[in-house]
């Protein structure tokens, strides 16, 4: 089968698909509509299909033989006011779909589509992963907990994210780490509250955040490599209430975004030492919450060179972009490469001719819906060439 062909005829009905999601989003786990849609498309092409992590869904297309592939698309939203001017804009005030989650759910639809229609050349398992609240708390780890890579046991996971950067017929592609981890933190620093007139009387806690502040970044700039990225921000500084009192306590927010286990493990102790030691030389106290978001996107080597030499097929080498560096970003298809062989790469849907300039997690974020085609493509010939070999 000509998977870009059949792909192509159904660009009218991805982008209604698309569209329609575009115009209902809902934020993680409240995802109830999107769900209920995407269930009706799958019982209308009768895809057995179960509902995991409360608005999940794991559907499974059964060919012959053992062997199985699964295919991962998020579909939550973002708390954005959608800004562009279109006939498919949010209709939902301060929700957007700002990261392309409808489209990723569009391109899974269409290969769910395209790959039922031959089921019986099928040498294997196809499951279909539709995961909530990527963007929060990360739904892939309730579903693996509810265990949607057995029954039947999933040999490898690929997964694809709209890439803005990237001209729409291209893909980006990376051996090794691909994202990031994170961690967050909570740091609250207690003083002694006083009048702004007498300071001496107290032990200001916002003259320590801002020592505590300024040594912590020293964590990225001076103890560790240039060439090893990692990225300590802080992002929320709340304390006082008025111009003319020092408050009794400072509470300050960040991430920590590091590209191995180790540079998790180094950082989190450092920052430890230094807000401790910064705030108890200032004769103060601090509390210190330390939270391990998601852990860095590994794509197995010999998966990614798979993905290379499969794409070729449809789109050309010299559309393969080898993308050098890692994204400091995080994303939690970094679960399922943790459990299984994985690989997890961009696709373009940049074009400046029509307008569509517009980064990710912005109000006025759209796609060219040509790569919508393109992506079913890809994902259909992967599952297909994967369970041939």
């Amino acid at each position: 089968m000509d998977f870009y062909k059949k792909a192509l005829e159904d660009k009218e009905l991805l982008s209604k698909i698309r569209r329609e999601f575009h115009q209902h989003p809902e934020l993680g786990f409240e995802e109830y509509e999107t769900s209920g849609k995407i269930k009706q498309y799958l019982s209308e092409w009768g895809i057995e299909y179960t509902t995991v992590a409360k608005t999940g869904i794991k559907a499974v297309i059964r060919g012959k033989g053992n062997k199985t592939v699964a295919l991962r698309a998020d579909m939550d939203a973002l708390p954005i006011q959608d800004k562009k001017e279109c006939e498919y804009k949010s209709k939902i005030a301060g929700k957007m779909h700002a990261c392309g989650h409808d489209a990723h759910v569009a391109i899974l639809l269409g290969v769910a589509k395209i790959l039922k229609s031959i089921e019986k050349e099928l040498d294997g398992n196809v499951v279909l992963l539709f995961e909530p609240a990527e963007e929060t708390v990360g739904g892939a780890s309730f579903m693996i907990e509810e265990g949607v890579l057995e029954n039947p046991h999933v040999d490898a996971v690929i997964g694809l994210h709209v890439d803005d950067s990237l001209k729409c017929g291209t893909i980006g592609v990376k051996s090794g780490v691909m994202n990031a981890a994170s961690n967050t933190f909570v740091i609250k620093i207690k003083g002694k509250g006083s009048h702004g007139a007498y300071p001496h009387m107290g032990i200001d806690p916002i003259t320590i955040s801002c020592n505590v502040i300024n040594t912590l970044q020293t964590l990225v700039s001076r103890e560790t490599s240039p060439t090893e990225p990692i990225a300590l921000t802080v992002g929320s500084i709340h304390g006082g209430t008025v111009d003319n009192v020092i408050p009794d306590e400072v509470e300050i927010k960040g991430t920590i975004r590091t590209l191995s286990s180790n540079h998790r493990r180094v950082m989190e102790t450092r920052l430890r030492e230094v807000v401790e030691g910064v705030t108890t030389a200032m004769r103060g106290k601090a509390e210190i919450e330390i939270v391990e978001g998601y852990p860095c996107l590994i794509n197995d080597d010999s998966m990614t060179k798979f993905l290379c030499k499969t794409a070729s097929e449809i789109i050309g080498e010299d559309k393969i972009i080898k993308l050098e560096h890692p994204g400091l970003g995080v994303e939690s298809f970094a679960y399922f490469s943790m459990e299984r062989p994985s690989v997890y790469y961009t696709l373009g849907c940049r074009n400046e001719e029509k307008g569509i300039i517009y980064p990710l997690h912005n109000s006025l974020f759209d796609i060219d819906e040509d790569c919508l085609p393109l992506g079913a493509a890809l994902q259909a010939l992967l599952v297909y060439r994967f369970l041939k070999s």
